[in-house]
């Protein structure tokens, strides 16, 4: 695949720029997502299903953390892409040294935070009953890598941000395989349990950062920053704020979704249904790489042609975009409809002396994880319409639409919808408020994005 520089953002056709820049970041994603679900496979096998279930709670505590590093990264991006678009590599830089400083200081308060209340944090995310002494053990030990997890979050959004997809890649694929290494070592080895689980974490996120240090400090980066770059700018981060709250925003509604969803499951079926949920939650992360790829591929594509005033480049990469993720989001629904069952039993431990709650648990989760993954991604077909439309306004800098459309699928439609309908129908009423949160953010996002297309870039 051909190295590319932030230039040929601009002089590239489309659907080759797109797929040099979606292809790797699909591929991270791939290799990323199947780290979780391999990692995923091992601990309920070596471990137990209660012990997915246990990594599941603690999940959107550290992931809202390390989101915090994503949204510096993202915001900062967006006006990196159009800097340098318009040819201002000063502000790109300052930029760039300003997402450091922002990163490292609100993580590790966030971490302290976290340790302090982590009695209370995991039984509000539902961490209950069994789950919670696996969840304790987990969360303890992955909180001190979480700022290194932020950092790398930050770090790869600006890599992109450069033009240097195939460097983003590798950063991803590094601590995956390093992750699954120490897996086998800590768990099946070194029998640690969850703890081996938490340190193989751990230690992933630490090779991910060293890679992510390693290309800022090598000649492969067109940003090098000195001390300079460091202090604060207060209109930097004013827009760093305004368009990185975009995904922090996505991440906490993801977060305060994970609290409210684990405690109606466990008061609906207890640790088996978290269980069956927390499969599915690997499944949505794995499954829809090939659509979040094309996401993450479109960002600066969007952001550097925008800021170069490249109107038509900027709408046919829209519509490029959003027709190649359909297509693969079609092929997913589609493998996932078919395989549920064989999907399920991967996860989950056929060992002799299993005690009798834990084979419970496993006959429960097959029987009803099929039908629960079926409406889960019952909409998956057209979801790219809802993650193109609300990734176009973060990449040209316009923040309140972008937030506003981020948050409608899960805060303005999931969480009402699961407060609601569970009540009524019980568990066939959550597993149905997925397709149709899924469905009423697409119409709505494709209505408004193409009321924007016309008002902005047809006209300019």
């Amino acid at each position: 695949m051909a190295k590319l520089g932030s230039e040929e953002l601009g002089t590239q056709p489309i659907s080759k720029l797109l797929i040099s820049q979606s292809v790797p970041a699909a591929i991270g994603i791939l290799v990323m997502s199947l780290n979780i679900l391999v990692d995923s496979i091992f601990v309920g096998n070596w471990i137990g299903t209660i012990a997915i279930a246990a990594i599941n709670v603690v999940l959107p505590v550290s992931f809202f953390i390390a989101a915090l590093g994503m949204a510096i990264g993202i915001g900062g991006s967006s006006i990196i892409s159009r800097a340098l678009g318009a040819d201002n590599k000063a502000k790109a830089l300052k930029t760039f040294g300003n997402q450091i400083t922002l990163t490292i200081t609100i993580t590790v308060v966030m971490v302290i935070l976290g340790l302090l209340f982590v009695d209370t944090l995991i039984p509000a995310f539902g961490g209950k009953g069994d789950i919670f002494g696996m969840a304790k053990t987990y969360y303890t030990i992955i909180f001190y890598g979480v700022p290194f997890l932020a950092l790398t979050m930050m770090g790869n959004t600006v890599i992109r941000a450069e033009g240097k997809p195939k460097f983003a890649m590798i950063a991803m694929i590094i601590p995956s395989v390093g992750n699954l290494l120490m897996d086998y070592i800590f768990i099946y080895v070194f029998d640690w349990g969850m703890a081996g689980a938490a340190w193989a974490t751990t230690g992933a996120y630490l090779l991910s950062f060293s890679y992510i240090l390693f290309f800022f400090l090598s000649k492969n980066s067109d940003l090098k920053i000195d001390f300079g770059h460091f202090g604060l700018n207060s209109g930097i981060l004013k827009e760093i704020g305004s368009l990185g709250f975009v995904t922090l925003a996505r991440q906490a509604a993801a977060s305060v979704t994970f609290l409210i969803l684990n405690n109606i499951l466990f008061d609906l079926g207890g640790e088996a249904m978290v269980a069956v949920y927390a499969i599915i939650g690997r499944m949505l992360m794995f499954a829809l790489f090939p659509v979040f790829g094309i996401s993450q591929g479109f960002l600066p594509i969007a952001g550097f042609n925008y800021g170069a005033e490249k109107y038509d480049r900027v709408k046919e990469s829209i519509y490029t975009s959003i027709k190649y993720a359909c297509i693969l989001g079609t092929i997913v629904f589609l493998g996932l409809f078919i395989f549920p069952s064989e999907i399920a039993s991967l996860f989950l431990s056929t060992k002799e002396g299993m005690p009798a709650n834990e084979i419970a648990i496993n006959s429960y989760v097959l029987e009803n994880m099929p039908s629960a993954m079926r409406w889960v991604f019952a909409a998956t077909p057209i979801v790219a319409i809802q993650l193109i439309g609300s990734a176009y306004f973060q990449a040209i800098g316009k923040a309140i639409p972008a937030l506003l459309l981020t948050l409608l699928r899960q805060a303005f439609f999931f969480i009402p919808l699961i407060l609601i309908l569970p009540s009524i129908w019980g568990e066939i009423g959550v597993w149905i408020s997925f397709p149709i949160s899924d469905l009423l953010a697409t119409i709505f996002t494709g209505w408004y994005l193409k009321k924007e297309i016309d008002r902005t870039l047809t006209s300019n």
